[in-house]
């Protein structure tokens, strides 16, 4: 079952406008990155391990409301990814950043909960 975007977005040419083949689209657990016309790629990046997150926007940018969004992550095969001239960059960098923390919290309670689990599993009860 497909998760709901929380968002989503192109890459920006000149002028702002949408003259790229690069679509970014964030749900609750991920972040997907499709780009090409006749061979296409779609990078999937779980938000638990989005590390760090960079806001830079040129004067370029600024002027037609734009920014650029670079992460960095513990992902094996995408360690820096950059969310290139994006519509609206302070508010998806506040919703990514939200939605990050989020999942690493859950994802750290499952783990004590599991460890939690077996630790009181492990025990046995001698009389």
């Amino acid at each position: 079952m497909a998760e709901t975007p929380l968002w989503s977005g192109r890459k920006r040419a000149i002028f702002g406008l949408p003259w790229t083949f690069t679509k970014y689209r964030l749900t609750d657990t991920c972040l997907f990155i499709t780009s090409g016309v006749f061979n296409v790629r779609e990078e999937e990046i779980r938000l638990y391990r989005i590390l760090d997150i960079t806001l830079r926007q040129t004067l370029g940018e600024r002027l037609f409301g734009l920014g650029t969004i670079h992460l960095c992550s513990s992902d094996q095969t995408s360690p820096e990814i950059d969310i290139k001239r994006i519509k609206h960059p302070k508010e998806v960098r506040t919703l990514l950043s939200d939605r990050a923390e989020a999942e690493r919290s859950a994802k750290l309670e499952g783990m004590r909960e599991m460890l939690g689990q077996a630790s009181a599993g492990g025990q046995e009860t001698h009389l």
